[in-house]
Parts: C-alpha cells; structure tokens; sequence
C-alpha cells in the first residue's frame, strides 16, 4: 500500500487509528461478531468519540492535532474500522452519514441538541431512504410529508426499510415527498426525526450472511409529528441533501471496501507465504501468485480512487461535481472487496470455508452487501456514463 495522495500528517494519523483500533476493537470483534452484541459497539463508538476521532470531517468542530482534518480522516478511519470488522464500521459511518446533513442543513439548536453527541460518541444516528420500491431510484419514493398549519409541525407518514441502526439510533433523517404535484426531485424534503417520537415503529430486524452485530431493519412513520424546526435545509430540497449525502457515504464506503480488502489480502498472502503443498510455498505456484497478483493491483486502484475523491472533497468540491469520482470510488472499492475476500477462500482452500480456522469466511459474507449498499455497482456505472456524456442520457 503506497497511499500516493496521503500526506506524511494523513500517514501519522493512520498509525494513531490503526494502534486505537487494535486497543479498544481488536479485542471486542468477537463479541459483536459472534454474540452480536450492540452495546459493545456502542462502548468503542463512545471511545472513538472521546477520542475525537469522529469529529474529524468538520474542521469548525474538530479540536484535535491535524492542521487541514477532512472526509481523508474520517475515510482513514472507516478503513481501519473495516479491516478488523465491517459490521461496526457499519455503525459508524451510517452515524456520520447522519451527521453530515445535520452538520450542513440543521438549525443551529437543532445542529447542538442532535449532532454533538453523535460526534461525542454518544449517541447513534440513522439515514432513512430506502423503501420497498425505492432503492437506487428515488423517484417512487411513497413517504409523504405534510406541513400541519394549526400546530405547526410537520407529519410524516410512510415505511422505510434496510435502515441501519433502525430501532438502536437516537435520531433518525428522513426524507418524504412534500409536494406529489412535482417531480420527486423537486417535491423531497428531509426532516429530522428523534427517537421516541409516537408513531415512530420498527416492526422487524434483517437478519443478513455477513455484516453480523449490525442492526439493519424496518421502520414504520404513522401521523409521526415533529416540530417546525426540525426542518433540514428547505422545503422541497431534499433531493439535493440526499445527493450531497450519497458523495458522502460513497466515499466513505470507498474506505469500507478497502478495509475489507486489505483484511483478506493480508490473510491470503500470509498463508500464501506459510503453507506448503507438493514440496513447495503455496505462494511459488503460479496459479497462486497470479491471484496474489490481482488482489494487490485491484487494492492499489481502489486505494487511488479513494483518496482521490477524498481529496477533492476536502479541496470544495461536491455535488455534480464530485459524483463520478465518488461512484468510481464505491464501485472499484467494493468490487475489489469481493474479490478479495472470494480469492482469499479459494488460497485458503478448507481453511476459508471454515470458522474455526479464521475469519476468511466472515469477510467473504460480509463483502458481498458492499457492492448493494449506498448504491449498486449498476448503479454507479450509470452515474459515471451520464457524467461522461453529458450530451445525452443513457438508458437505466
């Protein structure tokens, strides 16, 4: 790994972050793993607050050592979060992606009564987006929101699923339509939702092949009410936010997929280099260090894309602007995850297949959710050909 667009200030806090890792996760990975245990995540998300370490993508917030702190950091800690276990990576980047909307569109109480503790550690936040015909495409989205004049508070209606941290977060972001009348596009709005609100339901937890000790499930809105306040940005603007808040969790999933990568890599070199078979290291046969090969190129190239994206989001750029360089992230980063972890149990042989002898196993199931989430591999190439050729719209 040769971090080409890291400064020496990025490679020093990457050590930090690697050595708190070891300290406070390394030795919980089990628990939340094997016992799915949420609270354990709950402990190290608090230490990674305490830290400050949470807080290092908002520079007017961040107290700590880095002179320029950025979404370079916070990436840097979502791949280090990943390399020891993708589920409570989980946790905290759906936090921050929570964060981000609040950190740039909140009132200010709202931003100091709801963003402080998520960033202290202290708290959990959750995005709520998908629905049961909405995924990538948002344009059927069937949440309704409506402005009540009489009270003036905002009633929000509608059921969301595949939301991380349902049931578990404190505050929960929502987006509706406010105006049927209009494309979705022009008539989505988000409004922040605190846990406890009445009407606020989560009728089933997911149970998924990888990613265990994550909590992903449904949530119910039925006449939930909140005040006029909790208002993120403008009414009918919510389609920008949620597009400013997928750059976001794009890149950041860049950092969970090299995580995940570097994880199997490191593994399958290892027993490449360590067991024998037919009087040789597996590693001198040919077959073997062709996947070796691949694996590292592949881990390079998303590497690059990450920090790239990273960079230039840290440099101002976003929006339009940043969308094809933070798709071309999630798609190399999270297909090469996969790879990754699939060539791993193919070195490994038995050993990868079983639990008792490692955790290859685990990083296989837990990749494969990583080219689905925060858009679909499909979806991302979509993006990068209609900024490509921007003189026409190429057919979904």
């Amino acid at each position: 790994m040769h971090d080409f667009f890291l400064s020496d200030e990025d490679r020093a806090f990457r050590a930090e972050v690697r050595d708190f890792m070891a300290r406070e996760l390394g030795p919980r990975v089990d628990a939340i793993e094997k016992d799915q245990d949420f609270s354990v995540q709950l402990a190290v998300a608090r230490a990674l607050g305490e830290a400050g370490y949470l807080k290092v993508m908002f520079r007017d917030l961040y107290k700590g050592n880095l002179g320029k702190p950025g979404l370079t950091h916070a990436v840097i800690v979502s791949e280090e979060a990943a390399y020891l276990n993708y589920a409570f990576e989980t946790t905290i980047a759906t936090a921050l992606s929570c964060a981000y909307p609040i950190h740039a569109h909140a009132r200010p109480a709202l931003r100091e009564r709801y963003l402080t503790p998520i960033l202290e550690g202290r708290a959990v936040g959750s995005i709520c987006m998908t629905e049961p015909n909405v995924g990538s495409d948002s344009a059927g989205m069937e949440t309704r929101i409506r402005f009540d004049e009489k009270t003036r508070e905002w009633v929000i209606d509608g059921f969301k699923r595949y939301i991380s941290n349902a049931s578990k977060a404190d505050v929960y972001i929502v987006w509706g339509i406010t105006d049927p009348d209009v494309a979705p596009q022009k008539g989505m709005t988000a409004i922040l939702v605190p846990a406890g609100t009445p009407g606020l339901s989560f009728p089933r937890t997911y149970e998924f092949m990888g990613r265990r000790g994550s909590v992903v499930g449904e949530v119910t809105l039925e006449n939930v009410r909140v005040p006029e306040e909790n208002l993120l940005g403008e009414v009918n603007a919510g389609f920008r936010i949620m597009l400013g808040a997928f750059n976001f969790e794009r890149v950041i999933l860049g950092g969970s997929g090299l995580g995940v990568a570097r994880s199997a890599f490191d593994l399958a070199r290892d027993h490449a280099q360590t067991r024998e078979s037919f009087g040789q290291k597996l590693g001198q046969k040919q077959l073997i260090w062709d996947m070796i090969a691949q694996m590292s190129w592949r881990i390079d190239a998303a590497e690059l894309l990450t920090h790239r994206a990273a960079k230039m989001y840290d440099a101002g750029i976003d929006g339009k602007e940043l969308m094809r360089e933070a798709s071309q992230t999630k798609l190399v980063a999270t297909e090469t995850a996969v790879f990754c972890s699939d060539r791993a149990v193919q070195i490994l042989g038995g050993d990868g297949v079983t639990r008792q002898y490692g955790r290859v196993e685990q990083l296989y199931r837990d990749a494969r959710a990583l080219p689905i989430v925060g858009g679909t591999s499909e979806m991302c190439k979509y993006l990068i050909a209609a900024r490509e050729m921007p003189a026409i719209r190429p057919n979904l």
